[in-house]
C-alpha cells in the first residue's frame, strides 16, 4: 500500500472531487449559452466558502494553492500572445490610445474610492480593477463572432497589450505601497520591483531566441516540466522581489517564441483550465455571499460608468487608425468585458485585508461585466444598423 488513507484524505478527495464536477456543469452551462464561464466559476466558490449553501474545509487549502498556480498559467499563456517586438511596437504606436484608456478608466475607480474615503491605496486597486479589460474573455470573443480578421482587431489588441505593460508596472508599484513602511522604505521596495521587472522583460526580449531554444523539447513531458518549473520559479523570484509572481509569469510567456511557443500551448491548455477555474472559484469562495447586495448599486453604477469609458476608449482608438463607425463601435464594445487581471486585483486586496468592502464590490462588478461585455459585443453591430444610415457614410470594415 502506497499510503494510509485517512479520514482527511477522503474527506480531501470527496470536496475537491465535488467542485472540480460543479465547475464541469458550469463551464458547460456557459458554453449552453453562450457566456463565459468566468461569472459561474466565481459563483461556485460564494456557494463552498463561510455563508455560502456548504462550506468546504478539507479541500480549502488545496484550492487555495491551485488558485495560485492558476494566477501564474493564466499569464504564462496570455503572455504567449505576445512577442518582444509586439510590446517594444505597442509601446512606440499606441502612446496615444493607451493614455486614453488609461485616464478614462483608471479614474473612475480611483475617484469612488476616494469619494467611499477608503484608504489610498484601496483606491489605487479598484481604480486597476476598472481600468484594465479581460484579454481572456475579449480573445474568446473575437474568435466566436468570427472578428479576428477585421480591421478593429489590431486597435483592440493593442490596447490589450498596452494594458498589460502597464499591470507589469502597477502591479510592483502597489505591492510596494501595500508593503507599507516609510517612504524611502516604498520607494526603493518600489524601485526594485520595476527594475527587476524591466531587465527581465529587456532580456526576455533580446535572448527569448535563445531561452526557447533551451526551453523547447520534443517530448510532452520534458516540455510540461520545463515550462511550468521555469514559470513557478521567475514567478517566485518576481514575487521575493516584490514585482508579483503574475508579472514573472508573463514575462516568462513573452520570451518563448517559435516551435517553444506552439507547443507550449497544446501542453499547458489543460492545465491552465484547471487551475483558473480554481482561482475564480477561491476568489468567490473568499466573498461572503451576504456582503454582495450592499455592493450591488455600487457595482452597477461602476459598471455602467465603465463600460461607457471604454466604448469611448475604443470609439476613439478606432477612429485614430481610420475605422468606420460599425467598426469603432464593435472596438468600443469588445474591450468592456473586466474579468481574470481585476480579479488579480482584488484577490490582491482581500488577501492583504484592506476596506473589507473592496472584494464584494470587486466580485459583484466582474460578475457584471463578464457577463454583459460578450453580450454587448455581440450587439455591436445590430446596434450599429440600428443607429440609422448617420452611421453608414463610409463602408463597414471587416
Amino acid at each position: 500500500m502506497i499510503f494510509a488513507a485517512t479520514p482527511e484524505a477522503a474527506t480531501l478527495l470527496v470536496e475537491l472531487g465535488a467542485i472540480l464536477v460543479a465547475l464541469a456543469l458550469l463551464g458547460r452551462l456557459a458554453a449552453r449559452f453562450g457566456i463565459p464561464s468566468i461569472p459561474l466559476y466565481l459563483v461556485a466558490g460564494l456557494a463552498v466558502g463561510e455563508g455560502g449553501i456548504v462550506e468546504l474545509v478539507t479541500a480549502r487549502e488545496f484550492i487555495e494553492s491551485g488558485a495560485t498556480i492558476g494566477v501564474i498559467l493564466l499569464l504564462l499563456l496570455l503572455g504567449l500572445e505576445y512577442t518582444g517586438e509586439e510590446l517594444t511596437a505597442a509601446l512606440q504606436n499606441n502612446v496615444p490610445s493607451g493614455m486614453v484608456d488609461l485616464v478614462l478608466n483608471f479614474s473612475p475607480g480611483l475617484l469612488l474610492g476616494a469619494v467611499l474615503g477608503w484608504d489610498y491605496r484601496a483606491a489605487l486597486l479598484l481604480g486597476g480593477i476598472t481600468y484594465i479589460s479581460s484579454s481572456g474573455i475579449i480573445a474568446k470573443v473575437l474568435e466566436d463572432l468570427g472578428n479576428t480578421g477585421n480591421r478593429e482587431t489590431p486597435v483592440v489588441l493593442a490596447i490589450l497589450v498596452t494594458e498589460d505593460l502597464v499591470m507589469a508596472l502597477y502591479l510592483p508599484l502597489m505591492a510596494g505601497l501595500l508593503i507599507g513602511g516609510s517612504a524611502l522604505a516604498i520607494g526603493i521596495e518600489v524601485t526594485v520591483a520595476i527594475t527587476a521587472v524591466m531587465t527581465v522583460l529587456l532580456i526576455a526580449i533580446r535572448f527569448g531566441d535563445k531561452i526557447s531554444a533551451v526551453v523547447f523539447d520534443r517530448s510532452d513531458e520534458n516540455l510540461l516540466l520545463s515550462l511550468l518549473g521555469l514559470a513557478l520559479l521567475v514567478a517566485g523570484i518576481a514575487e521575493h522581489l516584490q514585482a508579483s509572481a503574475a508579472v514573472g509569469a508573463f514575462v516568462v510567456g513573452i520570451a518563448l517564441n517559435g516551435p517553444a511557443e506552439h507547443a507550449a500551448r497544446n501542453v499547458l491548455g489543460p492545465l491552465k483550465h484547471l487551475f483558473a477555474a480554481m482561482f475564480f472559484a477561491f476568489f468567490g469562495l473568499q466573498i461572503n455571499p451576504a456582503d454582495l447586495p450592499p455592493a450591488l448599486a455600487l457595482a452597477i453604477g461602476l459598471a455602467l460608468v465603465t463600460a461607457a469609458t471604454k466604448m469611448a476608449t475604443g470609439w476613439w482608438s478606432a477612429k485614430e487608425a481610420g475605422i468606420s463607425t460599425p467598426g469603432r463601435i464593435r472596438a468600443g464594445a469588445t474591450l468592456v468585458a473586466r474579468g481574470e487581471f481585476s480579479i488579480v486585483i482584488a484577490g490582491i486586496a482581500v488577501a492583504e485585508g484592506i476596506e473589507p468592502e473592496l472584494g464584494p464590490l470587486a466580485a459583484a462588478y466582474v460578475l457584471i461585466l463578464a457577463v454583459c461585455g460578450p453580450l454587448l459585443a455581440r450587439s455591436a453591430d445590430p446596434i450599429a444598423r440600428q443607429l440609422g444610415p448617420r452611421l453608414q457614410r463610409t463602408p463597414t470594415t471587416r
